[in-house]
């Protein structure tokens, strides 16, 4: 069925007209569909075990995902078994939420089998996600409940070499066909892995679940993991960390891309576009969005100056910059005060959230630090998502590495941004809705996701934040660094800007801290076009909200508009935007 037919089959479904969603039982199309879903969600857990420990599923607890060339071209005509599938399904008996579903579902198949021509797999490490954090990582979202939990883990750490080794064919194959990472952000990795290989297994962090074992386990089986444990992060993950290091310093570091942009690789122009309309879900080229970002740079910097002359600080743009980064009453000069405060934030705005929304998660979510080898190469804060299945909190990590570029006037949008109401809240409400598929459940476009958080930070005067000129420009601050994620991302991809051409853009309008925007760029250097999508979500958003208060007039309810953008899972923006149309129409029609 083509996109057109099907795109007026959706909207004549979702329209205030449409009769009740049918169920499974009364619909032999739809029985089709969520039969074909359930089988693609077991096939994405039994071939994506990692995927499968995040989302509480334990089946694969005990392996990696196979990264071998044979698994990868595998794997790479699932989507297109899926597609045909899905076209033997006759769309036209489908209505409301299962007609919705099949139109993201093909979306999801036609974005996967649009990106088959370009071999991303092979840029296989970066500073940020690299497989030298996998173990780590992965260590954390396993249960420890069971000796088969325990075993499970064993075998992960046995296995790690092997990993490491598949994704070292990966990055060999990368060299071959030059499809390769630039070596400037890359070379901090040598020091993220040294960071985790110690004189004693005992003392990493591997090795704590063999440190508190529940009541349930015997002592002779406690005595047998604690030994098989020590001798699996001695003998096997710590010398496959060290194999790793010594590749990336011999082989792959010396032979990276000399260009730091997307655009020098085998069909980098094709490619790098795509990432564009992947991470924006829109068909807006580089160049457009390299125009959107400049109006926004423009349009943020003013409202910038002005919060400088409310302030009353006698000085122009720099000096009041210069006066944040180095007044010390902006900056904790201890970690743990960091995390305080950030909690205490947390704290503060849940009070405020059923104002503004109808619904809530019920999943809690905690703040932790990033761990010591990982946060000078990390971002100020990132959101790890939780599991309800696997009765695993979300969690907001902040950065305490180098105190002095971590300003108290930016805790508060960066709270909102990462837990609530920004990812986690979002997150975690799409995970709750279990009517929805299991790929809806726990779908992600970057600029639904991101957007969304970006939007959160706008919020903050509506729930009582940002009373301080200062906490406001630091809200700001983060607006302006969405806007340059647009005019630096696609410099360096698209028009040929260098590294010192992208800092020197974002130090001069951002004012952010100097490690946070050799970060930051480093950042969008390895994740082409990611950076994109929140800006673009955003800006959707406040548009479609713009359209609904001025529509609804008195009768626009702000809950409401909340919970139709969150109530349906992460979308691709135009179909976002028929949601609220129809939510509209709704209210409209009484």
């Amino acid at each position: 069925m083509s996109s057109l037919r099907l795109l007026a089959l959706s909207l004549a479904a979702l329209s205030v007209f449409a009769p009740a969603v049918a169920s499974a039982e009364d619909n032999s199309a739809s029985t089709q569909l969520h039969a074909l879903f359930d089988e693609d969600w077991e096939w994405q857990l039994d071939n994506h075990p990692t995927m499968g420990t995040w989302l509480g599923d334990p089946r694969g607890n005990d392996r990696w995902t196979d990264l071998s060339r044979e698994a990868i071209d595998k794997r790479k005509q699932h989507p297109h078994e899926m597609l045909e599938k899905l076209q033997k399904i006759d769309a036209s008996q489908l209505t409301g939420e299962d007609l919705l579903s099949y139109e993201l579902f093909e979306y999801d198949l036609r974005r996967s089998i649009d990106g088959e021509k370009y071999p991303s797999e092979l840029l296989a490490v970066d500073q940020l996600d690299g497989p030298q954090f996998t173990m780590a990582q992965t260590a954390t979202n396993m249960p420890f409940k069971t000796v088969k939990d325990y075993e499970n883990y064993l075998s992960r750490l046995n296995k790690y070499p092997n990993f490491l080794q598949q994704n070292v064919d990966l990055l060999k194959e990368g060299l071959e066909k030059r499809w390769v990472q630039p070596p400037g952000p890359l070379g901090s990795i040598p020091r993220q892995i040294s960071g985790q290989v110690l004189a004693d297994a005992t003392d990493s962090p591997l090795f704590d679940p063999f440190e508190d074992f529940p009541d349930s386990i015997s002592a002779d089986d406690q005595a047998r993991l604690k030994k098989a444990g020590k001798e699996a992060i001695a003998n096997q993950v710590f010398p496959a960390l060290l194999k790793f290091k010594a590749f990336l310093e011999d082989e792959y570091l010396p032979n990276a891309a000399e260009i730091i942009g997307a655009s020098a690789l085998p069909n980098g122009k094709q490619y790098y576009a795509f990432r564009c309309r992947s991470s924006t879900t829109t068909d807006l080229s580089p160049e457009e969005i390299h125009e959107i970002g400049m109006s926004e740079v423009k349009r943020i910097r003013g409202e910038m100056e002005k919060v400088i002359r409310e302030s009353g600080f006698e000085g122009d743009f720099d000096d009041f910059i210069k006066f944040l980064k180095t007044d010390p009453q902006f900056y904790y000069t201890d970690p743990n005060d960091l995390l305080i405060g950030y909690r205490d934030i947390a704290k503060r705005v849940d009070a405020e959230l059923p104002k503004l929304f109808v619904e809530l998660p019920r999943l809690p979510y905690g703040v932790k630090a990033f761990p010591d080898y990982e946060a000078p190469n990390q971002t100020s804060a990132r959101y790890y998502p939780g599991a309800p299945e696997a009765a695993r909190a979300g969690f907001f990590m902040a950065n305490t590495y180098a105190l002095d570029s971590r300003p108290k006037y930016e805790m508060e949008a960066l709270t909102l941004h990462e837990a609530v109401p920004g990812h986690h809240l979002q997150i975690a409400r799409a995970q709750e809705l279990t009517d929805l598929p299991n790929f809806r459940r726990h779908g992600h476009f970057t600029a639904y996701v991101e957007g969304w958080a970006l939007y959160a930070e706008s919020l903050g005067e509506e729930m009582g934040f940002y009373q301080t000129p200062y906490d406001k420009f630091g809200q700001l601050t983060f607006e302006m660094w969405r806007a340059c994620r647009l005019v630096v991302d696609t410099g360096i991809h698209n028009m040929g800007w260098s590294r010192a051409q992208a800092i020197k853009f974002f130090k001069e309008n951002s004012g952010k801290s100097d490690l946070e925007v050799a970060v930051e760029i480093d950042r969008y250097i390895v994740w082409p076009g990611q950076a994109l999508g929140y800006k673009i979500g955003e800006l959707k958003i406040k548009q479609l909200r713009a359209k609904a208060e001025t529509e609804l007039g008195e009768d626009f309810d702000l809950r409401e508009f909340h919970n139709v953008v969150l109530d349906s899972g992460a979308l691709p923006l135009p179909i976002l935007e028929r949601q609220v149309d129809r939510w509209i129409a709704e209210k409209k029609a009484g």
